[in-house]
């Protein structure tokens, strides 16, 4: 959940650079941990990321609870039942590990596990990439690189991520931090492309601008107007879900930019 008013572009300091609460400090260096133990018992070895919203809003100097740990190699599921057992050997308090299956119909592509990380509530998934049939916004979800993830996001500022491992932040579209030091939002890939596939992203491309106050860039922009666009946007997404895309755009600190 973001404090305060959202910060305009020339606010923005010491990019790329993420200050780590007490907190943080302690969930990453448990993960990583986490990673190294699964590499010493198992030969596998993992590489873990803060995914998305939380790396954005951090950035920002925005507050953030959302973690979202994106893992290599291995489901979400599985990684986490690996923390939960972990951190039972060293005598830590754990909760189970709760699946949030897909749901297409909500924009929830791919299955998701969450458990407690020192008390904190963190979701675990793996990579993805994703292809689409003409016909449906509902994709094809395989394993994938974090270049595959990243290009497969809705908009570059919400496609970079955190490595733990490094502590550094990796923007593989090579625009997202560009973009939110120069308040721009656009689509990683083909804008057009990126709407036909999922015309939800419209509705999304409207909420973050609306949201950071944020331009919208020209060719992203161009693409919305499409009529092919709009078709996809009636004949594929539900009234519903639109509705709930419109009452996060309502609740935002700029609703008037919708």
């Amino acid at each position: 959940m973001d404090t305060g008013h959202s910060p305009s572009k020339r606010q923005l300091t010491s990019m790329a650079k993420i200050a780590l609460t007490e907190k943080e400090h302690e969930i990453c260096s448990l993960l990583n941990n986490v990673a190294d133990h699964i590499h010493t018992t198992t030969n596998q070895q993992l590489t873990l990321r803060i995914a998305g919203g939380w790396v954005r809003d951090k950035l920002l100097g925005l507050a953030s609870h959302d973690i979202d740990i994106a893992v290599d190699h291995m489901s979400g599921y599985t990684l986490a039942h690996h923390v939960t057992t972990y951190m039972q050997t060293h005598s830590l308090a754990t909760s189970s590990v709760g699946k949030i299956n897909s749901n297409p119909e909500r924009s929830k592509h791919l299955e998701t596990a969450t458990t407690k990380v020192l008390g904190h509530l963190v979701d675990f998934v793996h990579l993805r990439s994703e292809t689409y049939k003409e016909d449906s916004r509902i994709p094809l979800v395989e394993f994938g690189t974090p270049e595959e993830d990243a290009r497969r996001r809705d908009i570059t500022i919400n496609a970079l991520f955190y490595n733990l491992q490094t502590r550094e932040v990796e923007d593989f579209t090579g625009r997202g931090l560009k973009d939110l030091q120069e308040g721009v939002v656009r689509t990683p890939m083909d804008a057009e492309q990126t709407f036909r596939d999922d015309p939800l992203r419209v509705l999304r491309v409207l909420r973050f601008a609306s949201r950071f106050g944020y331009e919208i860039d020209g060719e992203t922009a161009r693409a919305m107007h499409r009529v092919e666009v709009r078709r996809d946007l009636d004949k594929k997404i539900s009234r519903e879900r639109v509705g709930v895309e419109v009452e996060k755009m309502a609740a935002g600190e700029r609703p008037s930019l919708s």
